[in-house]
Parts: C-alpha cells; structure tokens; sequence
C-alpha cells in the first residue's frame, strides 16, 4: 500500500495496543511523522513517511486506575470496583491490565505489564504488576511462599462478636467456577485472621489478613460463619446504601524483586463505610 491514514499506519506499528491508546497518543502530541509532531489520525501518511511514536508530550496515567508507585521493575495500582483485572471471554478491552499496558507501551524505552495477582471484579485497592518475567516471578514466589502482606478492609452484615479471630476452612470450586465451603477432606486451606474496627447500627468494619490466598476467601469464609459482606449478593450479603461490594485492598507488602527491599503500600478503604 503506497499511502494510508496515520491511524492506520498506528495500527500497524502498534497492534497490540487499543484504539483509545493511539487516539491519546495523538492528542498528547507523541505521534510524530518525520520528525515533526502530527495530531490528525484522517491524515494520509505516503510507505516512505517516517511515523514514530516520539518523547515529547505527557503520557497520562490512564483515567479509571490510581497510580500507587511505579519504578523500573513493578507497578503499584489502586484498582476501582467494577474492573477487571484480566480479560474473559465477556470483556476484554477495558481492564487494569489492558489499560496499564496501553500506558507502558507509550513509554520510552517500551514496557508491558506482567500478571502477579488478581482482584475480584467487585473488589477495589491494591494490585502489584511486574515489569518483566523474572520480576513476576520473583513475586509469585513470595505469594506462593505466603510471604506477602495481604490486608484487606471489609464492611459484612450483623456485629461480629469476637473482637478477633482466625477463620480456617476448606474451600472447593465447582465446575459452574463456584466456590463454596468443603464439609470433608476436598479442597483447599483457606485461613484468613480478622480483627473489628468499627460496628454500626447492623454492620462490623472488619480488618482481614490473608495466610492464604484462595479464590474468593473472603467472600465465602464471612458468608459462612452469617456474616456476609455488605454488596455481595451473590453470598447472601444485603444491598447496603454503597451498591457495590464493600471489599477494599487496603495493605500490601512484599520484598522488591529488583533491590531486595521490604515494600508496603497502603490504600484507605472509603471513609463512608465508618
């Protein structure tokens, strides 16, 4: 093809990336075509034309992820309720990841996100992306190794009466990707240690610290012992005035896969929930 619009020629060079992330490519002023800055993705670029994605123009943190640390080795995000954190077969385009690897496909030198851990759909706070195989799997590792600092702060139905507690339990997952409490020797270990922050009229705020990391943990375990999370219909929790899960990864720690260092970062849970 001799010619071709400048957004064509974008996706081209760039097809991992979403059409979102090219249009603020443009918008930034990073698209040059040789050596100058070009904005107009209708423009018509000719084979010979030198398109480069160049250093000028802030690239925006993406809207819908809050921005914790970055370095050359992770990503530290604040994720909200009601994104995912990796594609399904539903959604695909808007998700932590996807917009994370937009953002780091933009930099200079080139970077791409790598998976460490995931969040439930519903639940928000904290989330930690590598930048490179060995920095995830140096992560993975600590998490498997249950080394990780997991805690999370939730808002469950009814008053708690134990200021504090351990729940153990064995959990399953059904072929329906359902995870339910196991009565016999199936399934898996799941611990998880809490302490009460706050009660309210007929609700505990919940402090909750991960041994384990099960798919779900949370959400069954509390279910389990009458005490569901206020927003998790799907665990018999109550509706609640907040419409949504009322779940919030407020601390995680870990040692640097790069210097060695202890690493803990912190994200309040929403001041509502008091």
């Amino acid at each position: 093809m001799s010619q071709a619009t400048l957004s064509d020629r974008l996706r081209a060079l760039f097809p991992d990336s979403s059409g979102r992330s090219l249009k603020q490519w443009l918008e930034s002023g990073r698209v040059e075509v040789n050596g100058r800055v070009a904005r107009d993705g209708r423009a018509v670029v000719r084979a010979h034309d030198r398109v480069e994605l160049g250093g000028r123009g802030r690239v925006p943190f993406p809207k819908g992820l809050g921005l914790v640390y970055q370095d050359e080795a992770i990503v530290v995000v604040d994720k909200p309720a009601r994104l995912l954190t990796v594609a399904t077969e539903r959604e695909r385009d808007r998700t932590a990841y996807r917009l994370l690897w937009d953002y780091l496909q933009a930099q200079r030198p080139r970077a791409r996100p790598f998976i460490v851990h995931r969040l439930d759909r519903e639940t928000s706070g904290l989330l930690v992306f590598a930048k490179s195989s060995e920095a995830k799997q140096l992560l993975q590792a600590q998490f498997e190794a249950r080394t990780v600092q997991r805690v999370y702060t939730a808002l469950v139905k009814g008053h708690v009466l134990l200021q504090s507690g351990t729940l153990e339990s064995r959990l399953v997952e059904d072929r329906s990707l359902r995870v339910h409490t196991a009565r016999g020797p199936e399934g898996k270990t799941a611990i998880t240690r809490y302490r009460a922050l706050a009660r309210g009229q007929d609700t505990t705020l919940l402090e909750l610290s991960l041994d384990t990391g099960r798919r779900r943990q949370i959400r069954v375990q509390l279910a389990a012992i009458g005490h569901p999370i206020v927003g998790d219909r799907d665990h018999g929790g109550p509706g609640g005035q907040f419409r949504r899960l009322c779940l919030h990864a407020t601390r995680l720690g870990f040692i640097h896969p790069g210097s060695g260092k202890a690493m803990r970062f912190e994200s309040a849970a929403p001041a509502a929930w008091v």
